[in-house]
């Protein structure tokens, strides 16, 4: 298991950051703010440096801390938030809400999907379900429903504070997902433990804050 290319996807607060990633061997970035309440969207002076970098930036599109259940307000500021990174040159969002169940919030996810992959010859960016999976009631059937939705990827610590720990989960969604989305774990990989993850999971794309090569 784990033997494919290995995408390495840097979780950055900064455009330094982001340039410094790319130098150290990142393939992609995801880029935020206030990694201390788990991140929020960045500024567009922050989106606009990091693209230059040369790899591709996800931006996480999130508009406070706190749970992932939002009101329409918060996500018509998260629509025009998808907007600015298409203008700005991102390669995709990183998205995700949930109803007050524990599922997946569809109605909010499709219509920002919608947003996300564009109309009218617009620039489709890419999207990812962020950790908000890892708060739902039942994350392989949350898993079924972000894959009909239209996701291209799912960032997950298989339910439990790190990926190591959640490993088994993990390799399970690996499994069930067989191809049809791509399961990248995050949470506490770094470069020393990403090649056990790799085998103990199936997974081939990974995120971190230090897992440049």
């Amino acid at each position: 298991m784990g033997s494919g290319k290995r995408i390495l996807e840097a979780c950055c607060t900064s455009a330094e950051q982001v340039f410094a990633a790319a130098k150290a061997g990142a393939d992609r970035a995801e880029l935020c703010e206030n990694l201390e309440v788990g991140g929020t969207t960045p500024s567009d002076e922050s989106i606009s440096a990091a693209v230059k970098a040369g790899i591709p930036v996800n931006v996480l599109v999130r508009p406070r801390g706190g749970d992932f259940i939002y009101n329409a307000e918060e996500e018509e500021q998260m629509a025009l938030s998808i907007g600015r990174c298409r203008e700005l040159g991102a390669a995709g969002v990183v998205i995700g809400a949930l109803l007050p169940d524990g599922s997946v919030d569809t109605g909010m996810m499709g219509r920002l999907l919608e947003k996300a992959h564009g109309s009218n010859g617009e620039r489709r960016l890419s999207a990812t379900f962020h950790r908000a999976i890892d708060e739902c009631a039942d994350p392989l059937q949350a898993l079924e429903t972000i894959i009909a939705l239209g996701f291209d990827r799912i960032l997950t610590s298989g339910h439990e504070a790190s990926a190591i720990k959640g490993r088994a989960l993990l390799a399970e969604m690996v499994r069930r997902a067989g191809g049809r989305i791509i399961i990248m774990p995050g949470a506490g990989v770094t470069s020393e433990n990403v090649h056990d993850l790799a085998e103990a999971t199936g997974a081939t794309e990974f995120h971190g804050t230090r897992i440049c090569r």
